[in-house]
């Protein structure tokens, strides 16, 4: 990369550029995911093949690259940033990169940090986590019985993830408990899934299965609507709907029995687009505006163009105006092909 000297408007010109960015339909942009790696030491069924093909490490942003990116954004206002994968926690010495990043934390910024993770890692880097600003996390389990967690996983330990749970809790993060429902496979086990959440003080979110890449088996197999699991838990415990938000799509219910909350997300039964406010950041500089869409804008060139931001804030600010309306998914027998090529581990969950 050449040397290019800073030019001083180049140095302040994001500082204290904290309105939020607006997309053409006026909705502002407050909310970056950030997927720090493709790779993930699970192979979950429903989001990738067991024979992945990944990234070559040569393509990825450095850590110091992201982090410039991130504090790109933040400037520009956006005031939650989510770190995803892949799984976050496998790329090595990401916590330069959460030590970072939380400083805009410390310095109130950024409002959250934010990360999903599977667990398995969570165990060494809880601490740690904590020490940066991590104030909450979602840690995405689909079954607490250990067989089905392998079937599911395929290469995943149950143990190491309730392990990662409890480190979690130990040094003062709030979790949040992510499930995929999935019919014929653990749509009976989510009742008991939401007493054990409730029971430990964390929330559950269950969500659809996406049409994203190319997997192993059929979607459609085990789509289940979650207007039917609503009617289902409805059998056994009283569900009030609750205006309570997160900053992400998910919409509440309060369950009377246990006390605690109930998250849904259901970008195929019910569209969350008219209120999004995210954007997803790959390893690879690549902006996606819309999760269920191919258009994207590049950001490694500008970033990498000059050490000045003026190019990269161009960039990010005419990304924004080409922020989709929504996405297009389609989940049905006759569309045996994913609506979007890409699996969810690059774009980041």
């Amino acid at each position: 990369m050449d040397t290019v000297t800073i030019d001083q408007a180049d140095a302040t010109e994001l500082i204290g550029a904290k309105t939020p960015m607006v997309d053409p339909f006026g909705r502002a942009v407050t909310y970056l995911r950030v997927s720090v790696t493709d790779r993930c030491d699970f192979r979950c069924t429903y989001c990738m093949a067991e024979n992945m093909t990944f990234l070559p490490k040569k393509d990825l942003l450095t850590l110091e690259e992201l982090n410039r990116l991130c504090s790109a954004f933040i400037a520009k206002g956006v005031r939650k940033l989510r770190l995803t994968g892949g799984e976050p926690l496998v790329r090595k010495n990401v916590m330069f990169l959460v030590r970072e990043i939380g400083k805009h934390v410390h310095s109130g910024a950024l409002d959250e940090l934010t990360l999903t993770t599977n667990g398995s890692q969570l165990s060494k880097f809880a601490a740690e986590l904590a020490d940066s600003g991590v104030r909450r996390i979602n840690v995405s389990l689909d079954t607490l019985h250990p067989d089905k967690f392998k079937q599911i996983t395929r290469w995943g330990e149950f143990s190491k993830v309730l392990e990662g749970i409890d480190a979690a809790q130990a040094a003062g993060i709030r979790v949040k408990i992510n499930a995929v429902a999935l019919k014929g496979f653990n749509d009976q086990d989510i009742p008991d899934m939401l007493r054990w959440a409730h029971g430990r003080g964390m929330d559950l979110t269950l969500i659809e299965t996406m049409p994203m890449g190319e997997i192993d088996e059929d979607r459609t197999d085990h789509y289940m609507p979650l207007s039917e699991m609503r009617d289902r838990l409805a059998d056994q415990f009283t569900l009030s709907d609750i205006t309570y938000k997160t900053g992400g799509p998910a919409r509440y219910v309060e369950v009377s029995e246990t006390g605690g909350r109930l998250g849904l997300i259901t970008p195929m039964t019910h569209n969350f687009c008219e209120s999004c406010n995210r954007v997803r950041l790959t390893c690879t500089g690549t902006l996606y505006m819309c999760l269920g869409q191919n258009d994207a804008a590049d950001l490694r060139l500008p970033l990498r163009a000059s050490h000045g931001d003026s190019l990269l804030s161009q960039a990010i600010e005419e990304a924004i105006t080409r922020k989709p309306k929504g996405h297009d998914f389609i989940l049905d027998r006759t569309r045996n092909k994913p609506a979007v090529a890409r699996h969810m581990s690059v774009t980041g969950g």
